[in-house]
């Protein structure tokens, strides 16, 4: 352990770790924007700068490392100004066309923009430098003209999807994020995972299916129905209906990261045709036999099908597995089991096949 002061207070900090993250372990804010616990530390946008003592400028806490009897200072007056001024900085080449009008939470930017106290109208740019929406990928908006050239959409595609779509281009006031040879997304084999989108602090980069939809009245927390890996993530949910999913460091198995299946698709949830409860044939319902002729006809009759109870839908398949069973033997059965189930659900069909009905016969399809 490395005891060091911080704003007055005697630290102790495991050997290695940043002046950034020993003040986060004890409780004390310092801004951040390019930095983030999931990602390599960068040090470019200069707002976690901190005084030490001894040291002729002020360093960026996010790459300093903790050193023995080091003391620094957090917030300084002149630390402070600092700050205000880098933001200030950023404003200068950031514009808002206006087109959430409002409608959506504080980005992290945001955030520290109006903690110190800038005006966001007077200190923007008064134009747009970029195209609004100006790629065609179907889930992610991008409007460069809030960029603030952090690189965590450039390291969240590297670092945590592996795809290496996203690097900066130009250089200067004009520098900003171009998706490989400065071409679309799609053509860069961008996966639409979204992480780019998750990891992105200013709203340049934003998800086109959410715009417009406003702040979420709660958040729930579930596990995502498309693979059986289990990862989880929070659905958005206002009047009802989910207008998001955003990833949390919350989720065991996959924190922020998710797949395009994960982040994006789900609008199934809220499709109308939708099946939320059990549909059975009526003839199953009313415990009679089907004619034969009336198979032609499947819309009506007591070949059409109706909605049930789970209770009544579950206890018809457990009198058809055990009347089959009995009546042709358990090998006449088969089951196949699916890739959108947990892995423990898929085990507990293999424990159904295999020793309750008694038959080999199962099979599951992995693919998506």
């Amino acid at each position: 352990m490395v005891k060091l002061m911080i704003n007055g207070r005697a630290i102790e900090a495991k050997e290695g770790m940043t002046v950034l993250q020993a003040a986060q372990e004890a409780g004390i804010t310092i801004p951040t924007l390019c930095d983030h616990p999931d990602l390599e530390s960068f040090g470019g946008c200069r707002l976690c700068v901190v005084d030490v003592k001894g040291w002729r400028t002020p360093m960026a806490s996010c790459t300093l490392p903790v050193n023995e009897g080091m003391v620094v200072e957090t917030h300084s007056p002149a630390i402070e100004k600092s700050r205000k001024t880098i933001l200030e900085l950023f404003m200068s080449n950031y514009h808002d066309s206006g087109y959430e009008n409002g409608q959506k939470e504080e980005t992290q930017f945001m955030h520290w923009v109006k903690h110190y106290g800038l005006d966001v109208e007077k200190s923007m740019a008064a134009a747009p430098h970029y195209t609004v929406d100006s790629d065609a990928n179907p889930f992610v908006f991008v409007d460069l003209n809030k960029c603030i050239q952090c690189t965590r959409c450039v390291r969240a595609c590297a670092d945590i999807q592996g795809r290496f779509v996203w690097s900066m281009a130009e250089r200067g006031f004009n520098t900003h994020p171009v998706a490989g040879a400065d071409t679309d997304m799609l053509d860069a084999r961008c996966e639409s995972c979204g992480a780019c989108v998750a990891y992105c602090p200013t709203g340049a980069l934003d998800n086109k299916m959410s715009l417009g939809a406003g702040v979420p009245d709660k958040l729930v927390m579930t596990t995502c129905t498309y693979c059986g890996v289990g990862c989880q993530f929070e659905l958005n949910v206002k009047d009802g209906k989910v207008i998001r999913v955003t990833s949390t460091e919350k989720a065991p198995v996959n924190g922020n990261h998710l797949c395009v299946k994960g982040r994006y698709g789900y609008d199934f949830i809220h499709h109308p045709e939708r099946l939320v409860k059990p549909m059975v044939r009526r003839y199953l319902l009313e415990g009679k036999k089907p004619v034969v002729s009336d198979q032609s006809s499947v819309t009506s009759g007591p070949w059409d099908w109706v909605e049930t109870e789970w209770e009544k839908a579950l206890d018809i398949v457990a009198d058809k597995f055990a009347d089959t069973r009995t009546k042709f033997g358990a090998d006449s059965m088969g089951f196949l089991t699916s890739a959108k189930c947990l892995n423990e659900e898929n085990y507990l069909m293999n424990k159904l096949a295999r020793q309750v009905i008694g038959t080999n016969n199962i099979d599951h399809c992995a693919r998506l």
